[in-house]
């Protein structure tokens, strides 16, 4: 796989991509705070505008990447953040910068990542063999694991050393790199050829979330997904409340504990290239699952004010991400196995879609538990209830896959591309 230069070009582009975003994810909040003197709320809508595109475009955007090379999108959208950013940074050197201007901009970043998160995941079924994506996934979620590290970090650290104009630029030179790498992908895209009355795009979009639904397997993610979120939303909430009042935790040691999370999760990207094709595919889903949730039980027994406390957060956090991160690339070799080609971005804007769907309801839930039983019973409850995800796996026939993955049988697709209006491509036969 790696003597692929198109997947080389795609993984560095990504790569740089994924620092850009999580750079920006720091310091635009930065910038509002430090250059534009924004207030407790003007931050909290600041950082809402960003993350409302999750909500508001993935399915468009799943329904967008089916109709249009993925590599074009790529780059389009890696153009259009460098520019979103690039002029953001021009205006705070010459102090013309407001913030409904910076609204404006967090909303772009949050919208072009939007179409650029599922266009990657769409792309990487076109460029690798098919019992390749479980190495492919793993090359590209660890890079994503790293940017989550080593990205707010490094916003941090030039918004302190430099300004936040100039680490805004910095952000729009990933973005820059990115547009370099992946625009040197040669291999040419099949593109489904254009109708002249081309479906409706909420047709498109109500072909999707009717694929998901109709299929097994992937029904299954789509459920475990939304329990998992709400319920970690719910967690969050609850913990970010516990460390520092219950366990009396400084700021340097909450961010110490949820910054192990990263570590594990570089691990768990390597962990999922190897252990499922040697234990099979389903057990590890479940196994994992079930122990990267059920180690938060251990969070609400810890003591306060012990030598012990932070030693343990460390090592919880750290096994959690290990095992999520296993979770997460081992469900996405399956999701783009089952899925036939012409359907991939949708399929992956509908899983997000739902999966992320329920998390502000999740928070929400996690204020009010902590506000009726206490941090400690509210952390206990909300983590027992991410334990629904691995047992909804357990259930469904994601449990009994074995130690490889068959690619859609032929004639499903076939069937699929029909109801979608794809035209067969030459060499398709049953």
């Amino acid at each position: 796989m790696w003597r692929n230069a198109d997947f080389r070009r795609l993984w560095s582009g990504q790569t740089a991509s994924q620092l850009g975003e999580h750079t920006s994810l720091v310091v635009l909040p930065l910038f509002a705070v430090l250059t534009l003197d924004a207030t407790a709320g003007q931050l909290g809508a600041l950082r809402a505008v960003g993350q409302a595109p999750i909500l508001l475009l993935s399915l468009f955007a799943g329904a967008w990447v089916d109709r249009w090379r993925t590599r074009t999108l790529m780059v389009l959208t890696d153009a259009g953040r460098a520019l979103a950013l690039g002029a953001a940074a021009l205006a705070g050197l010459l102090g013309w910068l407001g913030l409904s201007a910076l609204l404006v901009v967090a909303f772009v970043v949050g919208a072009l990542s939007v179409f650029f998160d599922v266009a990657y995941q769409a792309s990487l079924v076109r460029l690798v063999e098919r019992d390749q994506l479980v190495h492919g996934n793993s090359a590209l979620e660890g890079s994503r694991s790293a940017a989550q590290i080593g990205g707010p970090a490094l916003g941090g650290t030039l918004v302190s050393v430099l300004s936040a104009p100039i680490a805004a630029a910095s952000g729009a030179v990933f973005f820059a790199l990115s547009f370099l790498s992946i625009r040197r992908i040669s291999r040419r895209e099949p593109v489904p050829e254009r109708q002249a009355y081309p479906p409706h795009i909420w047709r498109r979009i109500r072909e999707g979330l009717r694929f998901v639904a109709g299929d097994p397997a992937l029904r299954t993610v789509c459920l475990a997904s939304a329990v998992f979120q709400f319920s970690f939303a719910a967690v969050m909430t609850v913990y970010l409340l516990f460390l520092p009042r219950d366990l009396h935790l400084s700021g340097t040691a909450v961010g110490l504990a949820l910054a192990a999370t990263g570590p594990g999760a570089l691990l768990g990207a390597l962990l999922a290239a190897r252990l499922p094709a040697r234990f099979g595919y389903g057990a590890v889903l479940v196994s994992a699952a079930a122990l990267g949730d059920g180690v938060f039980l251990f969070v609400p027994v810890l003591p306060d004010s012990s030598p012990l406390t932070v030693p343990a957060l460390l090592t919880i956090n750290f096994a959690f991400g290990t095992f999520s991160q296993l979770v997460n690339v081992t469900v996405m070799a399956v999701r783009q196995t089952v899925t036939p080609d012409a359907m991939q971005g949708r399929a992956a804007a509908t899983i997000n879609f739902v999966g992320m769907g329920l998390t502000p309801l999740g928070s929400l839930l996690g204020g009010l538990l902590a506000e009726a039983w206490g941090t400690r019973t509210g952390l206990l409850v909300a983590a027992a209830g991410m334990l629904l995800s691995p047992v909804l796996m357990a259930l469904s026939p994601l449990a009994r896959l074995g130690r490889t993955l068959v690619r859609m049988n032929p004639a499903k697709e076939l069937a699929s591309q029909i109801r979608t209006g794809v035209p067969l491509r030459r060499g398709d036969d049953l």
